[in-house]
């Protein structure tokens, strides 16, 4: 499986380049979102599609 379903803070971090605190920020801000609309959400990571679409406006 080449393709990560979750991201993890280090992943954002390093692709946003930011530190890993504000990584877990925004991690939590968005699954804060995702939790409220009445998805399954797990601590410290993120769905990288959701990443995507949050971050650049897409999917894919």
């Amino acid at each position: 499986m080449d393709k990560k379903i979750f991201m993890t803070a280090k992943d954002v971090a390093d692709l946003l380049g930011i530190s890993i605190g504000h990584a877990y920020k925004l991690i939590r801000q968005m699954n804060a979102e995702l939790k409220n609309s009445g998805f399954i959400v797990v601590a410290g990571k993120v769905p990288t599609s959701y990443f995507k679409k949050k971050c650049y406006g897409f999917l894919n």
